[in-house]
């Protein structure tokens, strides 16, 4: 359909119009950035003004199910640009041989681990929680989950990138024991939802008494509503940590532009609307710093991470371990 836009409205211009054309950027990403109160409307107009070309965001669902779309297109894709793969997802990206380096060159990153990847450039961090409302006695480690009455919403590992952070936290924290948790943990799950949209909206209509989401989770709730009664339950044992990338496509035909998008991502202009957008932590803080309210925030004691390698042999091993406990 855009291509028949464009192709009628050259006809109707004037003659070297179509010389100058604009080009058009196009950008995978997951539903919640490219929604009204996400990050993407604005990130494009920063850029558009920079570019002189048209951002367009192409929605594919979580994190997890774009990886999927991306595999099923192969080098067919429309992509030019990958936003929204994580730590996670890394390595299977990189094993389909799709994308391009960077070549954003150094960046001191604000991250909590080192990073130095030539293809997949970090845009945004967190680390994985409970989410519940004040005045609810929340668990202080997943065992303690495991052995309440408390209800929970989770998403599907196998659509969304929090669901599969979640079945990694559970194997790094309790190794051989993971199982056992997940047994624990089944009576407590209300639901299990493709993604964190659905799951978050559950949880706000009063369908469970915590939500699989994030540490700055209610960050959103004190800056956008003025509301404080939310919480993040901080857990003994540490909590999971998410880095989110993007990345350019290899066979894109405006490689040279979505490599200057990648750049863009880690400067100010993008960095600073994160936090309050995205509600994530910014991956390079900018000049004026965090927003007021991010000081409230729950810090973990212990951050768990598996190595990008290593997780698609982690995650096939933790996948097993959860539907086999599930019961699916």
């Amino acid at each position: 359909m855009r291509r028949m836009i464009l192709g009628l409205a050259a006809l109707a211009a004037p003659a070297g119009a179509a010389a100058q054309e604009r080009p058009v950027l196009t950008v995978y990403t997951y539903d919640s950035f490219v929604s009204d109160y996400g990050p993407g409307p604005e990130i494009a107009a920063r850029f558009e003004d920079r570019c002189g070309c048209d951002v367009a965001f192409t929605a594919q669902g979580d994190g997890a199910a774009l990886l999927s779309q991306l595999r099923l297109e192969g080098p067919r894709t429309e992509a030019d640009v990958v936003l929204g793969l994580d730590t996670n997802l890394v390595a299977e990206a990189a094993a389909t041989g799709l994308f391009a380096t960077s070549e954003i060159g150094e960046v001191a990153w604000d991250l909590p681990v080192p990073w130095d990847d030539p293809v997949f450039v970090p845009y945004d961090w967190g680390w994985f929680a409970f989410v519940h409302r004040a005045g609810f006695e929340a668990p202080g480690s997943l065992r303690e989950l495991a052995e309440s009455d408390a209800t929970i919403l989770i998403e599907d590992p196998r659509s969304s990138t929090p669901g599969l952070g979640l079945l990694l936290w559970v194997r790094e924290a309790y190794g051989d024991e993971a199982g056992a948790i997940w047994e624990g943990l089944a009576d407590n799950i209300v639901t299990v939802t493709p993604g964190w949209s659905e799951a978050y909206n559950l949880f706000l209509e009063g369908e469970a008494d915590m939500v699989l989401s994030y540490t700055t989770s209610p960050a959103y709730h004190l800056i956008e509503e003025g509301d404080a009664g939310f919480a993040a339950a901080r857990f003994e044992e540490g909590h999971y940590l998410q880095v989110e990338v993007a990345a350019a496509v290899e066979g894109s035909a405006e490689l040279a532009l979505a490599r200057e998008f990648l750049a863009f991502l880690a400067e100010p202009a993008v960095q600073s609307v994160l936090p309050t957008t995205n509600w994530m932590y910014p991956a390079k803080v900018p000049p004026g710093g965090l927003p007021e309210g991010f000081e409230t925030l729950i810090e973990p004691g212990e951050t768990l991470l598996v190595p990008p390698p290593d997780v698609p042999a982690a995650s096939e091993e933790a996948l097993t371990t959860w539907l086999a406990a599930l019961g699916r």
